[in-house]
C-alpha cells in the first residue's frame, strides 16, 4: 500500500536530503556506498575524454552529441533531447522552469528531485511505497490532481523496476511525469524503459552516463521528451553548461561499440547480484527489499543496521545509510553490487558485524 504524507516544508523532517553515498566512503575502504561500475572509465574512453581537451579554447558546442544521443533513443528530432551536467542538474532544471501546484514525489527514491523542488520554493507532495507490498508502484495512490509527478526506475535504492505499462497509467494532459531512469541501461536489454516513448503526455525520461561509465566527476547526463518541455528546460540552463570534455564523453557513451560494452556490463551485473543475493541467503536476520531486484545495488533491512554499519566500516568496507530516504528507517542499509570476490569479503565481514547483535 502507498501512503500520502502531507504537504510542505515540515514533510522533511527526519530525513537528510542531502546525503548521498560518497559521504560514506574514505581512504582504505571497500566501496559498496556508490552505485558508479567498477574500473571505470574504460581506457578508451578516457582516451576519447582527453582527446577533447585540444578543443578547450572553443566553447561547447553540443549539436552533434545531441543527434547522436536522440539516434541512441530512436527520436527522429534532436530537440527531444537536453543534454544537463548530470541527471541532478535536470532536477535543478525541473524546479526551475516548472510552476507545480502540486507536486508529487514518489518515495523512498533519489532524494535530489525533492530537495531542488523545495530549494525552488515548490511544496512536495509525498507517496511513499511500502515495504510490505515490495515497493511496488499503484498508480491510483497518486493525487488524480498531482501536475507533477517524479519516480525512479529503476529506483534507487530500492533496486525496483516498476513495469512500464504502469508507469504510462500515471501520464495525462496537463501534467509532467518525470521518470529517471539513471540506472535503466544496468538492466540488461532496458525491457521496461520509456526512452524511447514519443507521445506520452507530459513525459520526461531522465538519463545518467555516470553510472555505468564511472563519469561522475565529469557530470554527463540528458533528459528526454517533448520539444516545447524540452525547450522550457533548456531557456532554465546556464549557457554552456555542458563542458566539451562532457560533451565528447555523451557521444562516445551512445555508439554503437559503447552500447554493447554495456549491455555485456549489465548482464555481468545481474550475475554478480545473483551471487550476492545468494550469499545474503545464510543471514536470517536479513531481509532484501522487493521482489526481484533489478538495479546495481540492494536494499537490505536488518536490526541494528546503523551499528552493523560502523562495524563494517571498521572492517574496511563502506555501506551506504538508507534512513535519510523518505519512508525508510533506521534499519536499512544499500549495498552496491560488485564482484564475486568482493562480495565474499563483505559477505566474511558482515557475518562479525553482526554477530552478538539480536534477532528481530
Amino acid at each position: 500500500m502507498l501512503t500520502p504524507t502531507d504537504r510542505g516544508e515540515a514533510g522533511t523532517a527526519g530525513y537528510d536530503l542531502g546525503h548521498h553515498g560518497d559521504a560514506e566512503v574514505g581512504e582504505g575502504l571497500v566501496d559498496l556506498a556508490v552505485n558508479v561500475r567498477s574500473g571505470t572509465p574504460p581506457a578508451w574512453l578516457a582516451e576519447r575524454i582527453a582527446a577533447s581537451l585540444t578543443g578547450l579554447a572553443a566553447y561547447p558546442d553540443g549539436r552533434a552529441a545531441r543527434r547522436a544521443v536522440a539516434l541512441r533513443h530512436g527520436r527522429a528530432d534532436e530537440r527531444e533531447v537536453l543534454l544537463t551536467a548530470g541527471a541532478a542538474e535536470a532536477f535543478v532544471l525541473l524546479a526551475r522552469a516548472l510552476r507545480p501546484r502540486h507536486a508529487v514525489v514518489v518515495h523512498p527514491q533519489f532524494t535530489e528531485p525533492e530537495a531542488a523542488l523545495r530549494a525552488a520554493g515548490h511544496p512536495v507532495h509525498r507517496v511513499l511505497l511500502s515495504a510490505g507490498d515490495g515497493f511496488r508502484l499503484d498508480p491510483a495512490a497518486v493525487p488524480r490532481d498531482a501536475d507533477l509527478v517524479v519516480l525512479g526506475n529503476p529506483t534507487n535504492p530500492t533496486s525496483v523496476l516498476h513495469p512500464a505499462a504502469l508507469i504510462r497509467r500515471l501520464a495525462r494532459p496537463g501534467r509532467t511525469l518525470v521518470v529517471d531512469e539513471a540506472f535503466m541501461d544496468a538492466v540488461p536489454g532496458e525491457p521496461e524503459s520509456l526512452a524511447a516513448a514519443g507521445g506520452v503526455p507530459g513525459l520526461l525520461v531522465l538519463r545518467s552516463l555516470t553510472k555505468t561509465w564511472g563519469l561522475a566527476g565529469l557530470r554527463i547526463g540528458y533528459v528526454l521528451g517533448g520539444r516545447e518541455q524540452v525547450a522550457a528546460l533548456e531557456r532554465a540552463q546556464p549557457l554552456w553548461a555542458v563542458s566539451t570534455p562532457a560533451l565528447a564523453a555523451a557521444r562516445a557513451c551512445v555508439g554503437a561499440d559503447a552500447l554493447a560494452e554495456a549491455a555485456g556490463a549489465a548482464v555481468e551485473v545481474a550475475a554478480d547480484r545473483a551471487y550476492l543475493l545468494s550469499r545474503l541467503r545464510d543471514f536470517t536476520a536479513l531481509r532484501v527489499a522487493g521482489d526481484a531486484p533489478a538495479a546495481p545495488f540492494v536494499l537490505l533491512r536488518l536490526p541494528d543496521a546503523g551499528q552493523v554499519r560502523e562495524r563494517l566500516r571498521a572492517l574496511g568496507y563502506a555501506v551506504r545509510r538508507a534512513d535519510t530516504f523518505p519512508g525508510l528507517g533506521p534499519d536499512w542499509l544499500r549495498v552496491a553490487v560488485r564482484d564475486r570476490r568482493t562480495t565474499d569479503g563483505f559477505v566474511t565481514a558482515l557475518a562479525t558485524a553482526t554477530t552478538g547483535l539480536p534477532a528481530r
